[in-house]
């Protein structure tokens, strides 16, 4: 009979061990998660970040030549990139082709939210940079911002592989008017800001950017 009892006792206290035990691990998870939910909510960040959409549709951030962008159902290729330094800021532009002779620029900075424009260049027209309005086939522009910076380019773009352009930049709501001069003189373009639903990114394989 004591023998009974003492083996009685020492299965309750091994059941009151495992009882403790369960209940610290339990309580240890909970506050685990308790942990995890506060850091992602209170953790330094930016609420409008633009990184869900960037998994979704590509960032445009790190196009490349030979990527692929999907502009309004309309499939380009990167043919060449521009990356611009300004006193610390930088900024791209993206040469695109369809390949079948239609032609556009894809500029990308953060102003500071994510912007991303679609130009086309405006050939054979007399408009010069300097007024605080521009008047263009009845769109009024106003000046937004002029500067000069350093480039490098990779890929087919027309300009040199490094250099530094002048621009003088207008805007009217969405609608953006364009002149950069990389030595030889003005060039005026055209540009219509992107929704971010508006473009899709294909990346090609990972490959050295350089010059052709």
């Amino acid at each position: 009979m004591k023998y009974a009892v003492i083996l009685i006792i020492a299965l309750l206290l091994i059941i009151a061990v495992a009882v403790v035990f369960n209940v610290l691990q339990a309580q240890a998870a909970r506050k685990a998660e308790a942990d995890a939910l506060r850091n992602r909510t209170y953790r330094p960040g930016d609420p409008f970040s633009s990184a869900d959409d960037d998994a979704v549709h590509g960032d445009p951030r790190q196009l490349k030549p030979s990527d692929l962008v999907d502009i309004r159902g309309t499939t380009f290729a990167v043919r060449g990139i521009i990356r611009f330094t300004q006193d610390g800021y930088n900024w791209i532009e993206a040469h695109l082709d369809t390949g079948t002779g239609r032609r556009a620029w894809l500029s990308v900075e953060d102003d500071p939210d994510l912007e991303v424009v679609m130009w086309q260049d405006l050939s054979g027209v007399t408009l010069q940079p300097g007024p605080p309005t521009v008047e263009f086939e009845g769109r009024r522009y106003t000046f937004d911002e002029d500067g000069s910076a350093r480039f490098t380019s990779a890929g087919t773009t027309g300009v040199a592989t490094s250099g530094s352009m002048r621009y003088h930049d207008y805007q009217a709501g969405g609608d953006r008017l364009s002149f950069e001069d990389y030595g030889s003189g003005w060039e005026a373009a055209r540009g219509e800001l992107l929704a971010r639903g508006e473009f899709r990114i294909y990346p090609s394989n990972p490959a050295p950017e350089g010059p052709r």
